[in-house]
Order: structure tokens, then sequence, then C-alpha cells
């Protein structure tokens, strides 16, 4: 009996081990044992695109067209310049950087660069509506090395310069595989006798626990084991970049103060602002676009120009739309051609007068015209900086600027931070509560991403007389009309208004009532303005501009200077403020 029973006992001690050696084998095999699957890395008979460590997998694949590598331009647009710009109505790409403005036509052999004209060796080629551009007749301008390896059919695009990772295996047993896992597929195998050659270099894309991303000499990209590689860094020296010819434009001391001069006929008498103190620069309301194909009004004169640099002023003309025609605007700026036409106008223009900027103020347009309008900046830009001009463009709320893309390419921007209650505004308000001013101006910083030393702070010199009327049956009407400082402050006095300071705007609120109406005015005085320019030390920013000269009284004007000229930082500003008290006088 004690012997069978000793039978089943080593019976069931077999079958354990048996089921447990079951297990372990199928746990190396799930778990441990290596997948030495080899499988091509790539398809075979496709040109594949590798930008640095990734494989481009959209439908579009490049050409090799007479033995030069042309992009889809949805791919340059991804990879290499979100700004490349394509005209589908005249087919042409154009290309905009800090200092050029390159058009290449398709089926044409001729590029325009600055216009002037340089031979292609391929051109920009049109096909089942697809566009091809030529690549590597940019690639200096985008500053990338391209390599085309012939026995995978693909095509390596790497920025040049900086710093990067290379990795050399050092054991056979190195492989790269299609994921971070033994149990990927081989893509890469290397040859002992070759682990000290270039093929066998490896540039090195990222980490993930015990593995590298790596991309192998002949462009596949998967993963190796650090165990089997050696990994150093390298420096390569960045190729010099091209000198500018004109650095921003900086204020002889402080900062800028800039004010808007409202010029739509010629005046002789200019007197009115000689000898401002502290007043850099002036910017007449000269350009305006006519029409969409480009055609120019011209308002300058020299006299202007010459009152101006003898009382030391700089001169900004303003350029604007005719913004009462948002489709005039939109054909404009979506015409390659008009764009050209205009901008040379306003270089011969800025040459004739011997101007010192151009102040570009474009205005209600469509918000689908965003992208043009900022390609109509970043084309007339280069030509203005080559002629020593300093840019600025105007901006405001409206959904039809990309102030971060504007302000990577002009020296300055305009934040027009007023009009919070507009002409026909259905309540009655402030132009610009200098709270409301300090939360637009904090967003354009820190959700638009503009530099506080390109920006501007705009300041109204001017407001708003508000009418409310009711007729017999109890309806309500609201009218207003703009007013000069010098009209509001007459406004009040003849009409014995009410007067109190608002904490919240910043400003004196006047009231007062007469034939059955009721009046209203926020008043922009020198208790306002301190308090505006404040903003300009509390957020470190460029300067102000202000609209306009036409409706400011000349103590506005010490205002500013101390302001903008004498007080260096925010924590003075408070100081010199501590102590103030608000009465209308």
């Amino acid at each position: 009996m004690k012997k069978k029973k000793s039978k089943y006992g080593v019976f069931w001690i077999f079958f354990v081990l048996v089921i447990l050696a079951a297990g372990a084998f199928y746990a190396y095999y799930i778990y441990f044992k290596p997948n030495n699957q080899v499988v091509p890395a790539f398809d075979e008979g496709k040109l594949v695109l590798v930008i640095e460590g990734e494989q481009d997998v959209s439908a579009q694949e490049p050409k090799i067209f007479e033995g030069e590598i042309l992009l889809p331009f949805s791919i340059v647009k991804k990879y290499l310049d979100k700004h490349i710009y394509w005209d589908e109505a005249l087919n042409i790409v154009s290309v905009t950087t800090e200092n050029r403005v390159i058009r290449m036509k398709t089926d044409s052999l001729e590029a325009l660069v600055n216009n002037e004209p340089l031979k292609l060796k391929i051109p920009v080629i049109k096909e089942n509506g697809q566009v091809y551009v030529p690549i590597e007749f940019l690639s200096d301008l985008y500053n990338i090395e391209i390599n085309h390896i012939e026995s995978s059919n693909v095509i390596i695009i790497d920025p040049i310069g900086g710093e990067r990772q290379v990795a050399k295996p050092i054991s056979p047993k190195a492989v790269v595989r299609r994921g971070h896992t033994i149990k990927y597929p081989i893509i890469k195998k290397f040859d002992v006798d070759l682990l000290n050659e270039k093929e066998a270099e490896l540039r090195v894309f990222g980490e993930y626990e015990d593995w590298y991303k790596v991309r192998t000499f002949d462009g596949a990209i998967g993963y190796i084991e650090k165990r089997f590689v050696e990994v150093k860094r390298l420096v390569e020296q960045e190729p010099p970049k091209a000198e500018e010819k004109i650095s921003e434009w900086k204020p002889a001391k402080g900062k800028i103060n800039l004010s808007w001069d409202q010029v739509y006929e010629r005046r002789n008498d200019l007197s009115a602002m000689d000898n401002v103190e502290g007043l850099d620069v002036v910017s007449p309301t000269w350009f305006q676009l006519k029409s969409a194909d480009g055609e120019l009004i011209n308002r300058a004169y020299s006299q202007y120009v010459d009152w101006a640099h003898a009382n030391g002023y700089k001169v900004w003309a303003l350029l604007a739309n005719d913004f009462s025609s948002y489709d005039m605007v939109s054909e404009f700026l979506n015409n390659t051609n008009y764009r050209d036409k205009l901008i040379k106008e306003v270089l011969a223009y800025s040459a004739l007068y011997k101007l010192d900027g151009i102040n570009i103020d474009f205005e209600n347009m469509y918000a689908s015209d965003r992208d043009a309008f900022t390609q109509f900046v970043r084309e007339i830009t280069p030509f203005l900086k080559e002629q020593g001009l300093v840019v600025s463009v105007d901006v405001n709320d409206i959904k039809c600027y990309d102030k971060k893309a504007l302000s990577e390419v002009v020296d300055y921007v305009m934040y027009m931070s007023y009009d919070q209650h507009w002409r026909t505004s259905p309540v009655a308000g402030s132009v610009a509560q200098v709270t409301w001013a300090e939360e637009r101006i904090k967003r354009v910083i820190e959700v638009e991403g503009v530099p506080v030393e390109k920006l501007l702070l705009g300041i109204p010199f001017y407001t708003r007389l508000w009418t409310e009327t009711t007729d017999e049956t109890g309806k309500k009407t609201l009218e207003s009309k703009a007013l000069s400082m010098e009209a509001a402050r007459n406004t009040v006095l003849q009409n014995s208004a009410k007067v109190v300071w608002e904490e919240e705007s910043g400003q004196f609120y006047a009231y007062y009532e007469k034939d059955n109406t009721t009046n209203k005015i926020w008043i922009e005085d020198a208790n306002s303005i301190n308090l505006r320019a404040s903003l300009v030390h509390k957020y470190n920013l460029a300067g102000t501009c202000a609209w306009s000269s036409n409706f400011v009284t000349f103590d506005i004007w010490d205002v500013l200077n101390k302001n903008l000229k004498e007080i260096n930082n925010y924590q003075e500003w408070l100081d010199n403020n501590k102590n103030n008290t608000y009465i209308y006088k």
C-alpha cells in the first residue's frame, strides 16, 4: 500500500515539473525569445522621405526629375517652411525670409529673388493637382542638408549645424528593430567586419528605457538596445548667417513715443507740433489702397518730411487699406501680382520722400485672409528693410491678425488697445478703460506671443460723446460722436456736467441731461494718459502709439515725455504717483 502511494507521488511530482517546464518554455518563447525575423525597412519601389528622425507617411511622395529632388508643397509647408505660399490663380510659389522674397512660377526655369532673375535647374511642377517644389535650390535658404540614398531609395533631410548624437554598434548582436522591444522584427543587421565603417553609424533621436531611437545610414528608422552601442555627441558648426544690413531702430532715450497724424490733404502750416519734447515718430496717413490691383492713393509731400526731420522726428508713413471694402482687400491680398505692384509703389515713394519707416495699417479684413495678410507683410518687409526703413504693423483683437507670425517679421507691433466701446456700440462706455487695456495687453503677450520689446501700447487721444434719446413710446436710441480732448472738455464745461473719477476706467466720467437726452463722456486727459503710460513700464513694452495728434492737447506731450523718457521702470512710476488725487479741473 505504501509503495502504491509512493508511485502516485512520484507521478504527480513529475507531472508538476513537466507543467512548470512547459510554462517556463512558453514564457521564454512569449517574453524572452527575440524575434529573429528580418523584414524590409521600406516598401519596395516607393521613394521614401525621412526628415531627421521621422519618416513621412503622407500619401504624397517626393519626386526625382532629371536628377533633381522635388518635394510636395504640402510637405515643405509641414516640415520646413510654414509660411511658404502658393498662389493658385497665378501658379506662383513664394518663399519669404528675413531679407529675401523668392518667386517661382510653374514650368518656368527663372526664379525671382528680390525681383532679380535667377536660373533654376528644374521648375516648380504642377501634376495631377499637386505642386512640387525644387528643394535643393532652397537648401541654403532653409539651412538643410539633402541626401538621396539610391540603395534604399530614401531622401534624407537634416538641419545643418548644432548638436547631434551618433552611435556605433559594438557587438555582433546589435540589430535595429521596428519597435523598442525584442519582439519586433529586425530591419537592420550589421556585418561583423563592417562595425567600424561609416555605413554602420547611427543617428540617435531619442531614448526609450533600454533602447535608443535611431536612423541607419540608409535612412531606416528603428530602435536598438543601448547595451550594444556606443554613443557620442558631436557639435557641428552652423553656417554663418548673412549679416543684417539694418538693425531694428530704437530711440536715443527711453521708450518710443509715436503719434499718428491724420493727413488727408496738404497742410502748409505744421507749427502746431513744433518742438514736441519726447516725440520720436510721426506717422502721417499718406498711402491707401485705391483698387484691388494694388494701385495706391498717395498724399505724401516733401515739406512734411523736411519739417519732421528738422524737429528731430522720424517719419513712418502709414499704409492702409480701404476699411469700407472687405472684398477689395481680399482680392488684393490673394493675388501675387497685385501685391508686387503695391510693394514697388511703396518702395518708390519711400525713396522719393526720404521716409524712415512704413506703418502697415490694414483693418476690416476677413478672418479667412489672415494668412494672406501675413504673407503680404512677409513680402514687403525685406524690401523695406533693404532700403533701411523701419517696419511696423497695426493690430487689434479681430481674428484677421496672426500677431505672433507678424511679430516675427516686423520691427514693431502697434496694438490698438482702444475702441472697447466703438462708434456703433449698443451700450455707452469708455473708448478704453485702463483695466480693459491692461487685460488686452497681457493677452497679446502671454497668449498670442508678441515679444514685449516689439510691442507698442495704443493710446487714444480722443473720446466719445454718448447721447441717449427716449421717444414718446419709451424706445431708446443711442448715438455717439468722436471728440478731441479739447472738445470734450468744452462740452463738459458748457453743459455743467457732473464729473466723477471712475477707478475701474482710470478716467473721469461726465454726465448731463439736455433737451430730453442723457449724455455721457469718459474723459481722456492727463490723468488717464498717465495711467495708460504706466503699463509700458509695468510690462516693459517698447513704447506707445497714439491716435492721433489731431485730437491732443499740448499738456499731454509733457505727460508722455515724463513717462517715456524720464521714468525708467514701474517702481519709479509708482513712487512718483503714490500721492495722486483725482480732482477734475
